[in-house]
């Protein structure tokens, strides 16, 4: 029989493409889109007419996020983005109606869950593909 030492069993186990469990990302972790609403959208799930896509890491996983936009966009100081009104955006309908639970005005109106995963599918997928860019990445609108 093998002796393996306790230390190796007690390290996060880490697949590739994943962060560690514990891992807290940081502001120059998360990656950026600027994304608006174009004039024949017509499924457009957002109340507001332009915000950020972003994706980072938590709990070991990539995590997609819309940010609202805000005259405060260019200049985060004094908490202005703790003030910044954001939704988790997934696939998973626990996941939008507890996450999101605060800000659910940030959703246009819709009739159900099941609605609402469809419109905010590709936007979910964009976000997360965000993670596959360099930390710290920006892009503008349309360049993802």
């Amino acid at each position: 029989m093998l002796a393996v030492p306790n230390a190796v069993l007690a390290l996060p186990i880490v697949l590739a493409g994943e962060q560690d469990f514990f891992h807290l990302p940081r502001a120059e972790d998360v990656r950026l889109q600027s994304i608006e609403r174009e004039a024949r959208e017509t499924e457009w799930p957002f109340s507001v007419e332009r915000g950020t896509l972003a994706c980072g890491w938590a709990a070991g996983q990539k995590v997609a996020l819309f940010l609202e936009a805000s005259a405060e966009d260019e200049d985060m100081t004094d908490g202005a983005a703790a003030r910044q009104r954001r939704l988790v955006l997934s696939v998973n309908p626990i996941d939008l109606a507890v996450q999101n639970i605060g800000f659910r005005d940030l959703f246009s109106p819709f009739d159900s869950l099941e609605e609402l995963v469809v419109r905010i599918a590709p936007y979910v997928t964009t976000a997360r593909r965000l993670c596959d860019q360099p930390p710290g990445t920006r892009l503008g609108h349309g360049e993802l």
